[in-house]
């Protein structure tokens, strides 16, 4: 039988059809930049599920710790252009700030990657021990003040969201105080309740997991206002008006991706974030799911968070190995 020229064109458009039905025809790989437990792990694997189950096939989460994210958007910038590597990209990593920090990166934040969409954002607070006397931020602030050099404060690296938080409120209330990085998060935490560091910024979860400890206590909020799991607690904002930071995740492929792949993911995704089920389970970790977005309004708000802290990183030229 001759195929007519119509006959032939629809033969044609048939072929990107079924291939784009053909993916993912196996397991995902999502690429996690920190470890287990912690706040990045939880709404990571909560976005895994809830592709899981929009795609058909499982999305299992590989946690890479290492350099700020870095081991893992290595692991996924050298991952084959398929679709089938994944990287949970935060701020470090996709905005470009990671480049300003460590001088020998192997990928390009920039270059390397495609974005698929924003999926949370999450608030920190600033949690004190209690042999640094006061209740609130203020009280807080003025004891660094009247003993400069003296105040301890942990990060995850050198460069974290952490880490440039203190730093930013260091310059801008002209605080000297001493940074502490650490590796794990669990030292870290365990070194505040003991007294050996006076200060952590960290996730609302983890602050959850202390709630009421005797030992130490939540000073400020990160959020542009009070959050209401946390009442009494005040926003950085009502000492430093126009104050906010917050980490970002979103998902971000190889540069190279075919176009199926990525809008099956933003597809998904998008239609993870109109689920009350999946928006309550980011919420009970403190994450703020975002609204629906497209790559495009991902790509953006990386641009917007290399312009909210290069300059400090550059002013301060802080470097981390």
């Amino acid at each position: 039988m001759r195929l007519g020229r119509r006959g032939i064109a629809a033969l044609g458009l048939a072929i990107p059809s079924l291939a784009r039905a053909a993916w993912p025809d196996r397991p995902v790989r999502l690429v996690v930049p920190f470890g287990g437990g912690g706040q990045t792990d939880i709404v990571s694997r909560v976005t895994a599920e809830a592709l899981s189950a929009r795609l058909g096939q499982p999305v299992l989460a590989d946690n890479r710790p290492g350099g700020n994210g870095n081991l893992a958007a290595e692991t996924v910038a050298r991952a084959a252009p398929d679709g089938y590597t994944v990287l949970v990209a935060g701020g470090g990593t996709t905005s470009g700030l990671n480049a300003l920090l460590y001088r020998s990166l192997t990928y390009d934040g920039m270059r390397d990657f495609l974005p698929v969409g924003l999926f949370c954002t999450t608030a920190n607070m600033l949690l004190v021990h209690n042999s640094i006397p006061g209740q609130g931020f203020a009280e807080v602030v003025s004891w660094i003040r009247a003993n400069p050099g003296r105040f301890t404060y942990a990060s995850a690296s050198v460069g974290a969201i952490t880490h440039l938080i203190m730093e930013d409120l260091g310059a801008r209330l002209g605080l000297d105080m001493v940074h502490v990085p650490y590796r794990q998060s669990t030292q870290a935490m365990a070194d505040l309740l003991a007294g050996r560091i006076h200060c952590r910024a960290l996730g609302l979860p983890e602050g959850e997991a202390v709630r009421g400890t005797s030992s130490v206590r939540p000073v400020a909020l990160t959020t542009p206002t009070r959050r209401p799991e946390w009442p009494g607690v005040p926003a950085i904002a009502e000492t430093i008006p126009g104050f906010e930071a917050d980490a970002y995740f979103g998902l971000a492929v190889p540069r190279g991706t075919p176009p199926e792949p990525v809008q099956r993911l933003s597809e998904a995704l998008n239609d993870a974030l109109r689920d009350e089920a999946v928006r309550a389970a980011y919420a009970r970790v403190g994450a703020d799911a975002a609204p629906p977005n497209t790559p495009a309004q991902f790509a953006e708000r990386c641009r917007a968070d290399a312009e909210r802290w290069a300059p400090l990183i550059r002013r301060l030229n802080l470097s981390a190995e």
